[in-house]
């Protein structure tokens, strides 16, 4: 009987036995997926079309010059009477030519006085309304040995004026030019570009730089719009789990090996990254990114993680979070 009841009950211990290593091993691995992680950022710009360098005056200086004196002189009496109109249905010669060039200019005249004051009454008339825009996303992956680099970008986040287009696009060339002086640490990237119009690239900027945010436990330091905000790492982490004695330290107890730095960019007109397939496609991806100027540069984001000093990926995370970059 006792034999019996051992033989029945040894399948249940086997049972339970395995499924607590199933729960041990998914609890394991959730715990490193709630490590804490520390990201930075840098950020600004606007996707609304300043007027300077895109728009024009009509011809003749507006609305006072242009079309008066000399080309009525010929008909006595002026304006737009019948004289006027004489011509132009084949009586007068050279005259009919001539006010048919007086009829399209002032034809043009009255559709550019109507176009300013549907825009608001000003002198000037929006060259392109909606124009064609670029949305880039440059990704590095480099050992976490390039400790400089975290360094160099938390310099940038701290001395960075992100409220003007100039102080933008040094913004690009300075992260750049710093990704560019560690080409020894690289070992992953990738690229994109997607054209979209001007009302609707907006939207998928945000999209991209929120995808990449998502992947912080916390911004531990950020300037964007010339709003500079430092978070205290052993604050900002403590509350995901990391550790109070050492908080620029990972809850996850295997080695950190990596850092990730993404550029994003908003560009007037056709701009394309290269496909990234090795080292010399990347950096003549850094070269074409770092020089956008400043005049086409709508909106940028530059974001890193890890930025707490010490505070490093895992390859799990890097492949678990990163799945599009490629081996360089």
């Amino acid at each position: 009987m006792r034999q019996k009841l051992q033989q029945a009950i040894k399948p249940l211990f086997k049972s339970l036995f395995i499924l607590s290593l199933v729960f041990a091993l998914a609890f394991s691995q959730a715990d490193g997926a709630l490590a804490a992680r520390s990201g930075g950022r840098i950020g600004g710009g606007s996707f609304r079309m300043p007027s300077s360098g895109r728009t024009y005056s009509p011809p003749g200086g507006g609305y006072g010059g242009g079309y008066g004196g000399g080309y009525y002189a010929p008909y006595p009496g002026g304006g737009f009477g019948f004289p006027f109109l004489l011509p132009f249905w084949g009586i007068g010669g050279f005259g009919s030519l001539f006010s048919i060039l007086i009829f399209l200019a002032i034809a043009n005249f009255i559709f550019q006085a109507f176009r300013r004051a549907a825009s608001g009454g000003d002198n000037e008339v929006t060259y392109s309304e909606n124009p064609s825009v670029s949305v880039s996303r440059l990704q590095v992956g480099m050992l976490a040995s390039a400790r400089n680099l975290q360094s160099e970008l938390n310099q940038i986040a701290e001395t960075a004026d992100t409220n003007t287009p100039e102080g933008r696009a040094e913004i690009l060339q300075e992260a750049s030019l710093a990704l560019l002086r560690h080409p020894e640490y690289w070992v992953y990237a990738g690229s994109g570009t997607k054209q979209a119009r001007l009302n609707a690239a907006e939207a998928e900027f945000n999209r991209l730089a929120l995808a990449e945010r998502s992947k912080f436990t916390a911004e531990t330091l950020s300037n964007v719009n010339n709003q500079l905000r430092y978070a205290p790492p052993k604050d900002a982490l403590s509350a995901a789990g990391g550790d109070l004695d050492n908080p620029t330290r990972l809850i996850s107890e295997g080695p950190g090996e990596y850092i990730i730095v993404t550029l994003l960019a908003a560009t007037l007109g056709n701009f394309q990254l290269p496909t990234i397939n090795n080292t010399d496609d990347l950096r003549q991806a850094l070269r074409q990114i770092g020089s956008i100027p400043s005049d086409k540069l709508l909106a940028l984001e530059v974001l890193w993680t890890p930025q707490a000093e010490g505070d490093t990926l895992t390859s799990d995370d890097l492949l678990a979070e990163y799945p599009d970059l490629k081996l360089v």
